[in-house]
Parts: C-alpha cells; structure tokens; sequence
C-alpha cells in the first residue's frame, strides 16, 4: 500500500461548499466522513480536496500516497453535484479502477451510479419515494436497516437503495438492506479497485441528531468502520 513521507496511507474526502456548508449550518458532510476515517484503524493521514479542500482533487488522486477517496453527503440534487464533478470524472475512474478505493456516503452513493461517474454496475434509487419504503420524506429523520442481520436505527436525509443486477449481486457484498429488502449497503469491485456505498449516514454525529429533534438511537461507528473495513479489504 502507497504511504505519505511520515508512513501513512492518505485518505481524501471531497469538500466544497455543497458538503462543507457555512458554520451557520451544522451539517458538515465533509468533517463528518473525515472523523470516521479518522477513527478508524487503518491509520490514515486524511485530507480534504476539491474547490473548499486543501487541492485540486485531480492533484490528490495523482498523488500515489492516496489510497481512498470519500464523497461525502452533500446539499442538493445528485444531478446537480454531478456537474461539479464532472471535469474529475476521468481521474476518479482511473484511480478506483487501478486499484484505489472509492467511499460514497448517501449522495457519494447516488454519484456512483451509470451517467455519472459509473463505477456501480447498477442504479441508486431515491429510497423515500420508492413503494414500501419505511421512510417517506427527504427530510432528516431515522431509518432502520438490517445490517449484517442485525436491526440498527440511522441517521437518514434523502439517501438510496442501491439496486444490482443479478450478474453484479454474484460479485457484491450487501452489508445492509432496507426493511423493504433494496441494498442499503452495498462493497463491490470496479477494475482493480472497489468502491463502498452507503444511503444511511453511519457517519452522523450526535448533533445532527439534536439539530432535528430526532431521538439518537446510539452511536453507529462500529457500522461505518465495518464498511470501511470491508471496503480495503476487497480483492
């Protein structure tokens, strides 16, 4: 594995001013994802890159330092998001399909998908509006999955289910699913690399919580670091 000058595998998670709002907004997608990869064991040497991050993300992801790259939550549509990212389209193909890792959490799911950056053989779904699903506004609130059989209650905001075909459910490994059955998520290959997307947000912070008025159903680290986990561990 490639390391920084001080021994560390660096991970990069996206910042602009769609995942990393004003300090009038709490909700820090980008800090947030930081903290998990932070907290884990892996030893990262985490940076931020893009228009409100430390460099260009075109420069993070040539750095052969860089292992991981995160698109965390973000204010807006996914198509609108897109558009941001598109001139990076190309470097983030090639850096997840020569072997780097790809973290998508709730719109970083969503950017996964065919026409956008397509590393997901398959779709993403907005899940609130499916039929059958057990939430039903965009709005925060709390999801309950079925992660690795267990239930566990989520921070939620217009997150997807990740729908694979059956030729890509041979290959992924669905972590958790929605009580209506659709991927909530999901670790699976792209060329040399992988890619680990989330709708739920295994990331939030209490205060996320506390913001809405939503009961904290107790800490979900251990869930996020089981994605993160099974995530470099893919071959």
């Amino acid at each position: 594995m490639p390391v920084a000058p001080d021994g560390r595998p660096v991970a990069v998670v996206f910042a602009d001013a769609w995942t990393r709002p004003s300090e009038s907004d709490h909700t820090d997608d980008t800090e947030s994802v930081a903290a998990l990869l932070r907290a884990g064991r892996h030893g990262f040497d985490v940076r931020t890159a893009g228009p409100a991050g430390e460099r260009s993300l075109r420069d993070a992801l040539a750095d052969p330092s860089t292992v991981l790259f995160a698109y965390p939550g973000a204010d807006g549509d996914d198509e609108t998001a897109f558009r941001r990212l598109r001139r990076d389209r190309g470097a983030i193909r090639r850096f997840v399909r020569g072997g780097g890792r790809y973290l998508g959490v709730c719109m970083g799911a969503f950017l996964a998908e065919r026409g956008f950056l397509d590393l997901l053989d398959g779709r993403v779904e907005e899940y609130w509006s499916r039929k059958g699903a057990t939430v039903t506004t965009p709005d925060p609130s709390l999801v309950t999955v079925s992660w690795r059989g267990r239930d566990r209650t989520l921070y939620f905001q217009d997150g997807g289910a990740i729908v694979l075909p059956r030729r890509t459910r041979r290959d992924a490994e669905v972590l958790a699913t929605y009580p209506d059955g659709p991927a909530a998520a999901v670790v699976t290959s792209f060329g040399d690399g992988a890619i680990g997307l989330v709708g739920p947000h295994p990331d939030a912070p209490r205060s996320w919580f506390d913001d809405h008025g939503l009961d904290h159903p107790g800490d979900a680290d251990d869930l996020g670091q089981d994605l993160l986990d099974t995530l470099m561990a893919r071959r």
